[in-house]
């Protein structure tokens, strides 16, 4: 499973001109399924999102997570291009994602995962075009993979 998490002032989610999705401050993820994802790949997602020192301390370091934020809020939106191989030629192979219904079940997971630790989840639309804004924060941009290939 691959993470982008980025560190954001407010991130919202359209679908068909509709807001499916927002947040004030926060976390906007892109999240990733892969076929041989399971439920060890997606708790190690839901507590790096959840635990990584990312937000600013009292003296201005990034030294706090989500779970120490006064409001902890996460925006999580499905990509299946992050898994997206372009080592060969100029169109990217996906041979790697999950299926669809996999990769629902997977990322569902995620953000129930993240919802019991107490983070306010808002989401995509699964399987939807969408249109992402977001107001980056720093900008901060870390990126995560459950099976540490980066």
């Amino acid at each position: 499973m691959r993470a982008v998490i980025q560190r954001v002032f407010r991130a919202e989610v359209r679908s068909g001109g509709i807001s499916v999705g927002a947040i004030g401050e926060g976390l906007l993820v892109y999240l990733g399924v892969s076929e041989r994802d399971n439920d060890t790949d997606a708790g190690y997602i839901a507590d790096k999102v959840h635990q990584l020192r990312i937000f600013p301390d009292t003296e201005g370091r990034m030294n706090t997570s989500l779970c120490e934020h006064r409001s902890p809020a996460a925006l999580v939106v499905s990509q299946f291009t992050l898994y997206g191989d372009t080592r060969k030629g100029r169109r990217p192979s996906y041979n790697h994602a999950a299926a669809a219904e996999q990769a629902e079940a997977r990322y569902l997971q995620v953000c129930t995962l993240l919802r019991n630790k107490g983070v306010t989840v808002a989401t995509g639309k699964f399987q939807a075009l969408m249109e992402v804004e977001s107001v980056g924060d720093g900008p901060v941009t870390i990126l995560v993979d459950s099976h540490k290939q980066f």
